[in-house]
């Protein structure tokens, strides 16, 4: 890698050709404040926080757009010239604090019960640079909370109009349904025309939250009816965890990126009072039976293929509305999620003697999607009772957490899950990175379809943060071409190929957020300063893929619990009888511009 040098702030440093100056500061140990930009997301510029000097230079530059130059040679002298910048000058540190001034004094400022309070990127702006909010006062922005459906709620009261949601849902989601409306001050941040989301072809990732620094976008909160439910004594109020949430949810309590908190979670959710704290990893191994099962035969029968995961609810949304052509390849399995909210209310509802009308279902998710899942007709039994009731956030649960006074700190590692459902294989673990999923099928379906052991359980091919991987797996006498990918540009991309007869492949996992669960819209928001200069989807996916390597029990169909279910339930084995008719589902074609 060609290296170039500089220097900053005085000190000569090192960079790589391409850098821009806010990387080669970061390679000096200087931070460049930003509010606009995110590393392969937004690079435009707009918000003017990230200014420097360079010399020689005209006027302010931008660092997050500016490039660094290679040393030139003075005409006259002969000698080696380098670029010179400069980030911390009296003039860099007035013009930067006037700009925030100038963004608080169109900012509805009610951080005291804003969402974000202690995490907003702007609030830690203001304080860095001594910031007057009042300095340049201008009428006061009244709250503007939009309820866009079941999942996602805007203020643009509280927009800074840096566009790394417009940025995030066109390029890497391929979804593009919000954009920059108006100019001047009537600039804000809405679907054409100002349609309802909900009349859009939004497909509820939330990848947009994930990247906005204010409070301006946030999940619907639905932690009031959690606590409903758990207050009610007539009330069996059961949780289940997803695989990605104990990899994350430590980030909220100030613990390092990618720490198992799997004890701790499980302590605090009893402590909150769930009457049954469960793993929805025990329903992604029986995920991986149904889904294993149906690639089989239709690899078998000649059935419709390739086989597409259906995993992830934001892409079963994303393929709904643009690529109806491709719904006779789902999987008809439900999503995990779906499936322990199915089981809890038939198998495990019979077998405590609990009658499912007074069963709260709550499943803990890294997904805004799930919020959209749950209140589809298709997961729901036919007197129109739903798989799950509540769906929340590895964020809500923290807010939760919090607000019950729970050290989460302090809670023992030791704890554990529930029995009944709380026993899952390392394949079920790994379902929160992309790739997972199809690791996890592939070592059930190899030993299916062989009879035969693997000698290595880890398919390290389909494993990274890299949008679309593709390998082919020797399956006793077959080759099995497949295919992973995550973000719904991607599939875009893969689905086209397919289309076109560029691409032939068995089997596609496909995953909506960027990394996969890891990275899903519901996980805890991560400063820019960290997103640019850290890829947090393989930090956190470590997690996931240590605790599956130091575990005995890693391939699905091995787990007890599952084998007990199939043996004592669903008797007629996987995708067959009541195994179909509980944990089997079908999709439709969406309508991209509703009236």
């Amino acid at each position: 890698m060609e290296m170039i040098k500089l220097k900053i702030d005085g000190q000569i440093v090192e960079a790589p050709k391409g850098s821009t100056i806010l990387e080669a500061a970061r390679y000096a140990g200087i931070k460049i404040p930003t509010l606009c930009y995110l590393k392969d997301i937004n690079a435009i510029g707009a918000c003017r926080v990230c200014l420097c000097e360079v010399k020689g230079a005209r006027a302010l530059a931008a660092a997050c757009v500016y490039p660094i130059d290679p040393p030139k040679k003075d005409p006259k002298t002969g000698e080696e010239v380098l670029m010179e910048v400069y980030t911390n000058t009296p003039k860099l540190r007035k013009a930067r604090k006037t700009t925030i001034e100038l963004i608080l004094s169109n900012h509805r400022r009610e951080c005291l019960s804003c969402v974000r309070s202690g995490r907003c990127e702007l609030q830690e702006l203001a304080q860095e640079y001594g910031c007057d909010e009042h300095r340049f006062e201008s009428d006061v922005k009244t709250e503007a909370i939009e309820d866009l459906g079941l999942v996602i709620e805007r203020d643009n009261s509280k927009c800074v109009l840096c566009r790394r949601c417009v940025a995030v849902c066109k390029h890497n989601q391929g979804v593009g349904v919000i954009d920059v409306n108006e100019r001047g001050f009537d600039t804000h941040i809405a679907p054409a025309f100002d349609k309802p989301l909900e009349k859009t072809a939004c497909i509820s990732c939330g990848q947009c939250i994930t990247v906005c620094p204010t409070g301006a976008l946030r999940e619907k909160d639905d932690t009031d009816k959690v606590w409903e439910a758990l207050a009610d004594p007539e009330k069996t109020v059961i949780v289940g965890t997803a695989p990605a949430v104990r990899a994350q949810i430590g980030e909220e309590f100030g613990l390092p990126m990618g720490t198992n908190c799997e004890g701790k979670m499980a302590g605090a959710l009893r402590r909150l009072g769930f009457d049954k704290v469960f793993d929805v990893d025990t329903a992604a191994d029986i995920t991986i039976m149904e889904e294993g099962t149906e690639f089989i035969e239709r690899l078998k029968n000649g059935g419709k293929l390739p086989l597409i995961t259906s995993c992830s609810p934001g892409w079963i949304k994303f393929c709904e509305y643009n690529y109806p052509e491709f719904l006779d390849n789902l999987s008809s399995a439900k999503s995990p999620q779906g499936m322990f909210g199915a089981l809890m209310k038939t198998y495990y509802a019979e077998k405590m003697g609990i009658d499912p009308k007074n069963m709260v279902v709550v499943s803990v998710m890294p997904c805004t999607a799930q919020k959209f899942e749950v209140k589809r007709p298709e997961l729901s039994s036919e007197d129109g009772m739903p798989d799950i009731d509540i769906s929340i956030t590895t964020r809500e649960l923290a807010r939760m957490i919090r607000r019950a006074g729970i050290l989460f700190n302090e809670i023992p590692d030791t704890e554990t899950f529930d029995p009944a459902f709380g026993i899952a294989s390392g394949a079920a673990h790994i379902f929160g990175a992309t790739g997972g999923v199809m690791e996890a099928a592939l070592r059930t379906v190899y030993e299916v379809v062989t009879g035969k052991e693997l000698e290595s359980l880890d398919f390290h091919d389909v494993r990274g943060t890299q949008g679309i991987k593709e390998a082919t797996v020797k399956v006793g006498d077959l080759d099995v071409n497949v295919a992973v990918c995550s973000g719904t540009a991607n599939a875009a991309k893969l689905l086209d190929a397919v289309k076109s007869g560029e691409k032939k492949y068995h089997f596609i996992e496909v995953m909506a957020c960027p990394g996969g669960c890891v990275n899903g819209g519901g996980q805890p928001q991560v400063h820019a300063s960290i997103r640019n200069f850290t890829d947090v989807r393989a930090e956190r996916a470590k997690a996931l893929y240590n605790e599956d390597a130091q575990m005995e029990l890693r391939r699905s169909h091995l787990n007890p619990i599952v084998q007990e279910i199939y043996k004592t339930y669903l008797t007629e084995g996987p995708g067959k009888g009541k195994a179909h008719h509980l944990l089997h589902t079908t999709y439709t074609k969406r309508d991209k511009y509703p009236d």
